[in-house]
């Protein structure tokens, strides 16, 4: 089996990181960064989105696995203990694939088009102060928004930033995206909807800025400040991301040892 690895940086990460090559030499697995079948990411989840971008022209043939050294992670099914169980089901067992919806994101500057592909959320700010945007929704004007920011996600990404402003928690095996407001105006003179919106995947929405406003935008972790913008278009990707794994861990039940814990007997 060919694998590629990524790590936080951090001394712990870089010594599980050493353990894990060690290890996986010994079981006959080889290091190929440029075409793996397993990409390996050790941290947290900030260096999975980071493994997710950097092979994200492979998702059709790579499936991630993630080592998290710190609190426990949505995308991260293994503790920093248990580098060698996990090489022993790798070299033993076939795992099980599971898919997981993404977010295309179509940004359409005066000088062309660019395109993102998100594995949590898409993130639109006014460098200037409020953010003044109209929201359409499959073409049919719904909104003018004006706020702080807008942020849009996927299932999965549903419990990052999403989920603190009120938005629900969406199982990822609904295809969907998800529009929540960060603090909109609302009173007599402007109005929004004021909550979460969920789409499907036939459907999409396009937000429509001033080209002349800067504009901060946020895909996951990549962090960047545009200005000509004349609109971006959001969808649910054709695409999906694949996760490798080697004994089961259902969604809900990362859900409830993130935010809620184990449960009392």
């Amino acid at each position: 089996m060919k694998y590629a690895l990524l790590e936080r940086g951090d001394s712990l990460s870089h010594q599980l990181s050493e353990q894990f090559h060690h290890l996986a030499k010994e079981r006959g697995f080889i290091i190929d960064k440029d075409s793996p079948e397993l990409v390996i990411s050790i941290g947290g989840d900030g260096t999975l989105l980071q493994a997710f971008h950097r092979y994200e022209p492979l998702l059709d043939k790579v499936a991630f696995v993630g080592v998290h050294t710190g609190h426990l992670g949505f995308y991260a099914d293994w503790k920093k203990d248990e580098i060698d169980t996990l090489l022993d089901l790798m070299h033993t067992s076939e795992p099980q694939l599971v898919q997981y919806p993404l977010l295309d994101i179509v940004v359409t500057c005066d000088e062309g088009t660019t395109h993102f592909v998100a594995l949590n959320e898409f993130n639109l700010k006014s460098v200037n102060g409020t953010l003044v945007a109209a929201l359409h929704i499959n073409d049919e004007p719904f909104e003018v928004f004006r706020g702080d920011g807008i942020v849009i996600s996927t299932p999965t990404g549903s419990t990052a930033y999403n989920k603190s402003l009120g938005g629900a928690v969406i199982h990822p095996s609904l295809e969907a995206l998800q529009i929540a407001e960060i603090a909109s105006i609302n009173n007599r003179v402007y109005r929004t909807l004021g909550s979460s919106v969920i789409l499907p995947k036939h459907h999409h929405c396009d937000i429509v800025t001033q080209p002349t406003d800067l504009l901060h935008i946020s895909v996951d972790h990549l962090v960047m400040q545009m200005t000509g913008v004349n609109s971006i278009t959001c969808s649910v990707s054709d695409r999906k991301v694949t996760f490798a794994r080697y004994r089961p861990f259902p969604f809900w039940n990362r859900v409830r040892e993130a935010f809620i814990g184990s449960p009392k007997q």
